[in-house]
């Protein structure tokens, strides 16, 4: 991808910002205030100079681990702790199955031969283990690096976890709402949602100091192994997805992934890599894919002409724009 390339919208808004930072002081008189306002545009100057270089990763792949034992013997969240339990044989097959595949993904397109790929990993047992086996598919040459991040962890469901209890539980949570439904001595979707939203700041930070070692020269992608219900947790986060909508998301299959794309404009899509009927299946609304196919070319400035029902979700109904503000005062009289 060319380094200029979905940045232009970008540079433009960093181009009226700089104009504002730099508009004279109104405070003039005021040596010390004159002082103060100084060093805060000079801050400013220096977070949009960091922005203004900002180089994107192509690509950010979510995926949910493999077989696990807990997948098929609940029983053995009774006698194991959560993030100990394994892989299963299969599910360490599945995982080498989707490293090449996540390969071939990120080799697609890529005509001078130079992408890399930096990994996120949740600590747990499962997520770890497909991790390595997802490495066998990597040339050491391709991998920037690798971090274990604790907040991209399995939604925690409490310690050992008794099997009847714990099927009363979730029938309990489907009557309740999955998002809401706090596990007892666990965590809700909600809570959840906390933690990946702080683990997000600290993903743009590390884009933003060059800390997965972006150059002009490489193509970068992100590659997050977690768990199902915080990938989409994850997912619903970027998008802005509302509790409804993710409430209506299928969950990841053992090591499915999803790739969010960057496209022309700036934004991510996964309507660049997959098709409708994908999105579908994963259980996105005709209004959602609509959303989805805007990112994957249009102009943020346009979103709220393209995607109405955004806004349409929140409110009955606007007041009618042919009504004259203008003849109104500050009473309410004309």
């Amino acid at each position: 991808m060319e380094k200029t390339e979905g940045r232009n919208h970008w540079e433009e808004q960093e181009a009226a910002n700089r104009e504002k930072i730099m508009m004279p002081c109104t405070c003039a008189g005021l040596h010390e205030e004159s002082a103060s306002r100084s060093e805060e545009r000079m801050a400013m100057l220096t977070k949009l100079d960091i922005c203004a270089k900002r180089k994107l990763p192509k690509r950010i792949i979510v995926m949910r681990h493999g077989e696990s034992q807990g997948n098929l013997d609940m029983s053995a969240y009774t006698t194991t702790p959560d993030y100990r339990i394994p892989l299963t044989p299969h599910g360490a097959e599945q995982a080498r199955n989707a490293g090449r595949h996540i390969r071939r993904v990120l080799s697609s397109g890529c005509e001078q031969d130079n992408w890399k790929v930096y990994f996120y990993v949740s600590p747990y047992e499962r997520t770890r283990s497909t991790l390595r086996e997802i490495g066998r598919a990597f040339e050491r040459k391709r991998i920037i690096g690798v971090r274990e991040e604790c907040r991209i962890r399995e939604q925690d469901f409490g310690n050992f976890q008794v099997e009847e209890r714990m099927k009363a539980i979730k029938q309990t949570r489907e009557r309740f709402g999955r998002f809401f439904f706090r596990f007892p001595e666990g965590e809700s979707a909600a809570d959840v949602f906390d933690r990946v939203a702080s683990f997000m700041e600290s993903f743009w930070r590390d884009i933003d100091m060059k800390r997965l070692e972006q150059d002009d020269h490489s193509e970068t992608n992100l590659v997050i192994v977690s768990h199902g219900l915080t990938s989409r947790v994850f997912l619903m986060k970027w998008f802005k997805w509302t509790v409804d909508q993710f409430e209506m998301l299928n969950n990841f299959g053992n090591c499915e992934f999803r790739v969010m794309q960057l496209g022309p404009g700036g934004e991510y899509s996964l309507a660049i890599h997959h098709t409708k009927e994908e999105l579908e299946q994963w259980g996105l609304t005709p209004e959602m894919i609509v959303d989805q196919q805007w990112r994957a070319s249009a102009d943020r400035s346009s979103w709220n002409e393209v995607c109405p029902f955004y806004l349409n979700s929140f409110f009955d109904g606007f007041k009618d724009s042919s009504e004259d503000d203008d003849n109104v005062d500050v009473d309410g009289e004309l």
